[in-house]
């Protein structure tokens, strides 16, 4: 059953509700979201929900109808982000875990895991423990190579999963790995997946070659039942009559667990399909299902390896479908996972204003707009999702509380695809010297018309929204609801947020998904934007005396940075001239007049840094060329 506590609930009445609950033989978990808290109680015993209801503090009782309680989306709204060491897998990211089959010696891991890790892969992957068909086939290396496997995490930098194949085995991996993988030929060990879910560890769970889908998820009852929340389910295929590829990809399990289960589900192409040329496609598809991940097998030399050898990519290839992956990611609204982002205790601990919400050593991420606004959704995108966040009226206030203090970074936007630059933020940049860009994100630009649940739009007769979003769904506004009347609004998130507390069910508002997550509405009809090509993208932006330690370790890849030249011909020929000669590739440039100079322009640059030049030598060129030069920041390229 789920129970719902009040808003107002004490600690004291909590844990009277919960320790009623275990009284009656149930295991008891809470869950707070963005607008309750709840505790799910679970297990074979029996009570009368009116005991509990009738309890201080419970607002009502809810049963679960689900035979998997903990999996459930009935028990948990939200999506849940399991944490494996500094990775995220779930909520808006994209996770690759790639490397062998299965570790054949020191040397192969390390090579493959250094190859993997420069093309973009955040978790490595390698089987030491191999369930074959054939007893005869190459069966692993056992402990010897989890040690191989260790230490090439530990070296590249990423967590390490690996099958566990025997219960006897759990105490002894513990020491070595970060996750473990419960095998298709073992998703029903039941012995199996409660001595793995009692260590309490981070668990991919794969899916029977035959199992349906709510028999995989039972399999993760027994994972969670025992002691872990932390599970990832993995489609991999599933035995049909056909035998063009190895497995038959079931894509269609990914959106239907989705609405089944709040737990974070990849899928794993190189078993699907078992066909090198086959796992780049398919993987992708999972992807454009909604799949959080793709785990997929990669080896320098597939010819001649102990396992799989032939649904292998090889390093060229796994490269190549990073690159496209991260191409696709923002068509669907998701971000690849990167290498994780450690914010420096140096950081976290610098604070101007003592009184700011930086106390406590939090990160603090500022932007403009209400809650739930498509800037919230960039910070979320590219920090994480349980990042603090403070939201600004104006571009004025977000700017201004970085420079104070009350922020650590700001996500600020600085220009749109169809729209072009958003001039607000240019002109702050200018008189913020105080601050640099040490990153960039780009969102895809979804409106939905959101109202009250169950509302049917012939009833709604006003509809609010940013004055820009009316205009990018004028189409869907005549089509579909010619008779309703648009209507400004500031902000798209705080058009939401004004519907709600309105409570006129005769008025609905345009905004992003998190919109109406935040604020407990429905999606009357998803994505209304008339040309779907809309992008925005943003700044991250910190004090200059974090900006270094932020980015420290991280490419160089990309440049900010404005210019004013003086009024005579050529004058802004002559640093365009230079970023010719140096290769700098411009992917940016405006301009933006100067207050009190009529007819005198700054210029923003975001150009390209080729790795052969001296960056620091073509500063001082630019800035000999020119009448001011000011670098607003280097930093990775976040935007294909």
């Amino acid at each position: 059953m789920i129970v719902i506590l009040k808003n107002g609930i004490t600690k004291e009445e909590k844990d009277k509700v919960a320790s009623t609950l275990k009284g009656y033989g149930f295991i008891v978990k809470e869950i707070v979201g963005e607008n309750d808290t709840v505790l799910g109680a679970v297990g074979s015993s029996h009570v009368d929900p009116r005991i509990i209801e009738l309890l201080p503090g419970v607002s009502s009782v809810v049963p679960i109808s689900k035979p998997y309680k903990l999996a459930s989306r009935e028990l948990k709204k939200d999506d849940t982000i399991v944490k494996v060491g500094r990775v995220s897998i779930g909520g808006n990211r994209v996770c690759v875990m790639a490397g062998p089959c299965a570790v054949e010696s020191y040397d192969q891991i390390m090579a493959i895991a250094e190859k993997v890790r420069e093309a973009g892969a955040v978790m490595l992957r390698g089987g030491a423990f191999k369930p074959r068909t054939s007893p005869y086939s190459f069966q692993g290396l056992g402990e010897e190579g989890l040690k191989y496997l260790q230490a090439a995490g530990k070296a590249f930098d990423m967590p390490i999963v690996t099958e566990v194949v025997s219960p006897l085995d759990v105490e002894m991996m513990i020491q070595y790995i970060d996750m473990f993988q419960i095998g298709a030929r073992n998703m029903q060990n039941f012995e199996l997946l409660k001595a793995v879910g009692k260590t309490g560890m981070p668990v991919l769970l794969k899916r029977g070659m035959s199992a349906t889908i709510e028999e995989w998820l039972m399999a993760a009852e027994y994972l969670m039942s025992s002691g872990t929340d932390k599970v990832v389910l993995c489609e991999r295929g599933i035995r049909t009559y056909e035998r063009a590829t190895r497995n038959t990809l079931d894509v269609s399990a990914v959106p239907v667990v989705r609405k089944l289960s709040h737990l974070p589900i990849i899928g794993d192409p190189s078993h699907a399909t078992g066909i090198r040329d086959m796992v780049s496609p398919m993987s992708l598809s999972l992807i454009a299902a909604g799949a959080s991940g793709i785990e997929v097998e990669v080896h320098n030399n597939p010819e001649k390896a102990c396992s799989d050898g032939p649904q292998s990519l090889y390093p060229q290839q796994f490269e190549k479908l990073m690159r496209d992956i991260e191409a696709l990611c923002p068509v669907i609204g998701k971000t690849l996972e990167k290498t994780p982002r450690i914010i420096p205790e140096s950081i976290k601990e610098a604070s101007v204003d003592l009184s700011s919400p930086l106390e406590g050593r939090e990160t603090v991420v500022a932007f403009q707009g209400e809650r739930g606004a498509f800037s919230e959704l960039a910070t979320r995108r590219f920090f994480n999702e349980d990042v603090k966040v403070l939201a600004c009226h104006f571009f004025k206030d977000a700017f201004d509380a970085i420079a104070s203090g009350k922020a650590n970074f700001g996500v600020i936007p600085v220009e749109n695809a169809l729209g072009g630059a958003v001039y607000d933020p240019l002109d702050l940049i200018k008189t913020h010297s105080e601050l640099k860009v040490v990153g960039e994100t780009e969102i895809r630009v979804v409106h939905n018309l959101i109202g009250f649940p169950g509302t049917d739009i012939k009833d709604i007769k006003k509809v609010y929204s940013h004055p820009q979003a009316i205009a990018q769904c004028k189409e869907f506004l005549e089509r579909e609801m010619p008779w309703a009347e648009a209507i400004p609004f500031f902000d798209t998130a705080g058009a939401v947020g004004f519907v709600k507390n309105n409570g006129d069910k005769s008025i609905a508002a345009i905004a992003g998904s998190p919109a109406a997550l935040y604020h407990g509405m429905e999606i009357l009809r998803q994505g209304i934007e008339t040309n779907p090509s809309n992008y925005t993208r943003f700044y991250v932006l910190t004090r200059e005396e974090n900006a270094e330690e932020f980015i420290k370790g991280r490419k160089k890849e990309k440049a900010s940075f404005l210019f004013n030249v003086s009024d005579e011909p050529g004058a802004l020929m002559k640093v365009l001239e230079i970023l010719y000669q140096r290769g700098l590739n411009m992917q940016k440039l405006e301009s933006r007049p100067i207050p009190g100079k009529p007819w005198e322009y700054t210029f923003y640059v975001d150009a390209l840094i080729p790795a052969s030049i001296d960056f620091d030598e073509t500063c001082k060129e630019i800035a000999a060329s020119s009448v001011g030069f000011r670098l607003l920041g280097v930093y990775e390229n976040g935007i294909l």
